[in-house]
């Protein structure tokens, strides 16, 4: 009865807010509430809420703390010359633009910390993606499973909780299985050109100034009722220079016919096959003036003259943060305390006004509120599942059901459960929980340890895009994406990445 009402448990929950009928938040404290109720344990709620709070605080601490440092840091302008450097890459163009979010994600993913990597990877390129108006989904949807694939360095969660829990060397479990990973980025890659080509079909090509505007433009053929240009023809090319507006320049062979903009701009028709009263498309080698609106607000991030940048201390800065993740890596002090000491040190230094301060910590309360109100409302839902039993019952039966002629086969069956129990899980419940009881019923069919580990490891490109994993929720947060939008989106490529790594690591022989 467990198994079934915890299964029914997380489909009531996914539905709910893939269908946007609930906000997460509320799901996540609601629906567990109730199914407490519902297994007859709605009297020790409050002790499994509370041992669960217990679990996630320093967790919450450490992204209180991580969100206000990183926040402070791009104000005052350490992250300006990456972000001038991705759009020099980029050039405006959509495949560059989502081929560098995998790469500017898996690089940053090295430090070991998705909270990291998401905070920096939207502060770069947000901007870029609303001001070019591509999809916010690709840009979540790509970070997490290119952070998914490289959450997995043997500093990272996922291989040292297994090395612990099966008493090995994290390094034996990793090193091996970096062929396999590589493939896995190497897939990333590949979604991202694909749908970064999606997204450029969409848009069309596009080249920035060096303010950061948009200069050049091909736009498709608007919606009916849309309303566009005039001209007998049904295309058109635009140029506008004001005072009020960006420039921006558009091209393009199709096209539909309408009335002239306002907003300053004059329409100069030109000859094409277009028929402007039904809207039928055309093409045309006419001429028109077009007016876009300036949308700064897109760009407030990377503004050149914003009063919290401090040049003067970039140095300082920068070094702060290098021996910040330093100090992350070779694990001196906790992640929380360490966060915690660079937030303070970084507004004390950056900031020594105390209204200036406030102000720092006001600016970036949106983010932290949002964050930790979600990592506490996961709390209530990891607390009732596994302290109902619920998680346990349902590893158990996943584990009971594997036929016994796949008892040689178990890294397989690792693997490939590894997908969807991580996500349905948390890696300590994971890790700790279900994969000693793996690598046990492995060893009975003389298949060691290291191979279960190895495989273990398959299902984090879909895991870090989990409603449990408390930096999913940075992630949509500074990029205002709706998690259930996200997950729709991201849960199907993922979830294929981590079947390349599968099939990756059977093909060279690791699994």
């Amino acid at each position: 009865m467990l198994t079934i009402l915890g299964f029914v448990m997380i489909a009531t929950f996914l539905v709910l807010i893939m269908m946007k009928k609930m906000s997460p938040m509320a799901a996540l404290i609601l629906i567990p509430a109730l199914f407490c109720v519902l297994v007859g344990k709605g009297a020790h709620l409050g002790e499994y809420v509370l041992k669960g709070v217990g679990d996630l605080a320093p967790t919450a601490a450490m992204l209180m703390f991580a969100i206000i440092y990183f926040g402070v840091m791009i104000d005052v302008g350490l992250f300006d010359p990456v972000v001038r450097g991705i759009l020099r890459f980029c050039k405006a163009d959509p495949v560059r633009i989502v081929v560098g979010t995998a790469l500017l994600a898996a690089i940053v993913s090295l430090d070991g910390d998705g909270s990291t990597t998401f905070m920096i990877t939207v502060s770069a390129l947000y901007p870029l993606y609303r001001r070019l108006k591509m999809s916010l989904v690709v840009m979540t949807g790509v970070a997490a499973t290119a952070n998914g694939v490289m959450n997995t360095v043997p500093w990272g969660g996922p291989t040292a909780r297994a090395a612990t829990a099966l008493k090995l060397d994290a390094g034996d479990i990793f090193v091996p299985m970096v062929p396999a990973l590589a493939t896995g980025l190497v897939a990333v890659f590949l979604l991202a050109y694909v749908l970064g080509r999606r997204e450029r079909k969409r848009l069309g090509l596009l080249t920035l100034d060096g303010a950061g505007s948009a200069t050049e433009r091909a736009v498709p053929a608007p919606a009916a009722g849309e309303p566009v240009l005039a001209g007998a023809g049904g295309g058109f090319g635009a140029r506008v220079r004001t005072s009020v507006f960006r420039t921006v320049s558009i091209r393009t062979g199709k096209g539909r016919g309408a009335t002239a903009g306002g907003g300053g701009g004059t329409a100069h028709a030109g000859t094409g096959t277009g028929d402007a009263a039904s809207g039928r498309t055309g093409s045309t080698t006419g001429t028109a003036t077009l007016t876009e609106p300036d949308s700064t607000d897109d760009f407030q991030g990377l503004d050149p003259h914003r009063p919290t940048l401090r040049p003067k201390l970039y140095w300082f800065n920068a070094a702060l943060t290098v021996a910040l993740l330093v100090l992350l890596v070779l694990q001196t002090l906790p992640i929380p305390v360490l966060f915690l000491l660079g937030a303070a040190l970084a507004l004390t230094v950056n900031f020594p006004h105390m209204a200036d301060q406030k102000a720092r910590i006001a600016a970036h309360a949106e983010n932290v509120l949002n964050v930790s109100g979600m990592v506490f409302a996961a709390a209530v839902f990891t607390g009732v599942l596994t302290g109902t039993g619920m998680v346990e019952h349902m590893a158990r039966w996943l584990v009971d059901g594997i036929p016994d002629g796949l008892g040689p086969h178990m890294g397989i069956v690792t693997g490939v459960l590894s997908i969807p129990l991580t996500y349905f899980m948390s890696n300590d419940g994971f890790y700790f929980g279900i994969v000693p009881i793996l690598a046990e019923a492995g060893a009975a069919h003389g298949v060691g340890a290291l191979e279960i580990a190895r495989a273990s490891l398959v299902g984090q490109a879909l895991h870090m895009s989990s409603p449990l994993v408390p930096a999913v929720y940075v992630l949509v947060g500074m990029a205002k994406v709706e998690f259930g939008d996200h997950t729709r989106f991201t849960v199907k490529w993922a979830a294929l990445t981590s079947l390349v790594v599968l099939a990756a690591g059977l093909l060279y022989g690791i699994i």
